[in-house]
């Protein structure tokens, strides 16, 4: 059986000691270290290796966002999957650890069941945007960006050209949230088919994953958000 290994970065000693109650509880799980900060989290990181990462967004020294940044720029730590953990999820610092490379965000306040699903989620690939948290707002966030942090936008605009109008289409559900099996249904065809197409746009829009083609998906323009509702 595969073994998650995680690391979790908080500055709450006690609020760490919980999620390793936690995670060592489960058969698939368990906790290969601890961190109080982002620096220390990238050398636990390196040092006893990670499938997923559970981090804080403030921290003292190196925050959560800075360590994302990292982890998401060493080819080294590319299996490595980041899921944010915030007080607060409509925090503006969500959408930046996105797109930093994290692949999904949970709120410290959520069931011990959901978390455990979460770091499932994440070490399986897939994006995790908090269920209380609507697609409307994380689209919201997206828009508040503008034209921030796109210095390769016409590296993507060009990536996006080489899909198909099938990928393309495939893109946009993903983006509104929908997993496979609902975008199977919506487009009718085999979920089999879905993860291919899937499978074709990580490869050829170099997204580490679905949160990622998310990101793209808005950043490009090719999903936007209109009255709290998305448009592809």
């Amino acid at each position: 059986m595969l073994v998650i290994r995680v690391v979790l970065a908080d500055d709450q000693a006690l609020l760490r000691s919980a999620f390793r109650v936690l995670v060592d509880s489960e058969p698939d799980m368990t906790v290969s270290g601890e961190a109080a900060d982002g620096e220390e989290a990238l050398r636990v990181i390196r040092e006893h290796g990670a499938d997923v990462v559970l981090m804080d967004i403030r921290m003292p020294g190196t925050d959560g966002l800075a360590a994302t940044r990292a982890i998401g720029a060493d080819p080294d730590l590319a299996g490595v999957r980041v899921l944010i953990l915030t007080t607060f999820e409509s925090d503006d610092y969500v959408v930046e650890s996105l797109r930093a490379g994290a692949s999904g965000f949970l709120g410290k306040g959520a069931e011990p069941g959901e978390l455990l699903n979460a770091i499932r989620l994440v070490a399986a690939g897939e994006a995790l945007l908090s269920p209380s948290a609507t697609r409307g707002l994380i689209a919201r966030f997206l828009a508040q960006g503008g034209a921030e942090g796109r210095e390769d936008g016409a590296a993507r605009d060009a990536a996006l050209s080489v899909l198909t109008a099938r990928e393309r289409e495939v893109l946009a559900e993903v983006a509104g949230g929908l997993s496979n099996d609902e975008i199977a249904q919506r487009l009718t065809v085999s979920p089999l088919t879905v993860k291919t197409h899937v499978n074709r746009l990580l490869a050829k829009l170099d997204a580490r994953d679905r949160a990622q083609l998310v990101v793209l998906a808005y950043e490009t323009g090719l999903v936007r958000p209109r009255g709290g509702h998305l448009q592809a």
